[in-house]
């Protein structure tokens, strides 16, 4: 008995993850007849985690759905911003250390592993905590344990920043958490945190935050400039201060 044969094609927002024939549009695939349409998207090499709906002949059907003979598949990307019932909690991989203490200086939860403690272990922190799980790596992006993930396209982390602003619109709040490890800060007083300051630091500044969690202090020194820039942007384009 021949195998189903089914047609797909692909929105151009997923071409990156399939190979250059089958971007062209509709192309042809046989399955085994008892595999799941998620299954079958995922042996092509795109991750669930990208895909918005799907669509057998035109009607949205789940991944779950066993496609049959003849019938044609049209795979969307994930919808932008992506629905949320809560605003979006991250865990980062190894790779995107730049991207997390960008996410954090816009006050957003972004929790992030250095070092690397295993694909098995992020799905499972994922899973423990709800985080969403941003990673450059489609395999860890397929582990079935995972709470939600994303892929992050580019390995620039300025597009990369934009790219997870974009998708999941999450409530900016800067200036608000520890760079460091993801806490929030307090106002403190320059005595409470004089330890931490060189003399010139001490004479130049009198405004301070503390993290609650690790003890970093906080002031706007040499580098404030560049990261204003990057605030002022993030939120003229991807939302405001709360308030």
């Amino acid at each position: 008995m021949d195998r189903p044969q089914i047609s797909l094609d692909f929105a151009p927002e997923l071409h990156l993850f399939i190979s250059a024939p089958r971007r062209a549009g509709r192309t042809a695939l046989r399955t085994d007849g008892t595999s799941s349409l998620g299954h079958v998207i995922e042996s092509l090499g795109v991750p669930l985690t990208e895909v918005g709906a799907l669509l057998v002949d035109g009607r949205p059907v789940p991944d779950a759905y066993v496609p049959a003979d003849a019938e044609h598949v049209t795979v969307e990307a994930v919808a932008r911003p992506q629905p949320s019932s809560a605003p979006p909690r991250f865990l980062l991989d190894v790779h995107l250390g730049t991207l997390a203490r960008r996410l954090r200086l816009l006050g957003v939860d972004a929790a992030y592993e250095n070092p690397d403690i295993g694909d098995a272990a992020l799905a499972a922190r994922s899973a423990a905590e709800q985080r969403v799980m941003l990673s450059r790596d489609r395999g860890l992006l397929r582990r079935r344990e995972l709470w939600a993930g994303a892929y992050v396209y580019s390995h620039r982390p300025a597009e990369q920043l934009r790219d997870v602003l974009s998708r999941f619109a999450p409530p900016l709040a800067p200036w608000t958490r520890c760079t460091t490890c993801n806490g929030t800060l307090r106002t403190v007083t320059k005595t409470s945190v004089r330890e931490q300051l060189r003399d010139g630091t001490e004479r130049s500044y009198d405004a301070f935050a503390q993290c609650t969690e690790c003890g970093q202090a906080y002031w706007r020194g040499a580098h404030h400039a560049r990261l204003e820039g990057i605030v002022t942007d993030a939120v003229r384009e991807f939302g405001s201060l709360p308030g």
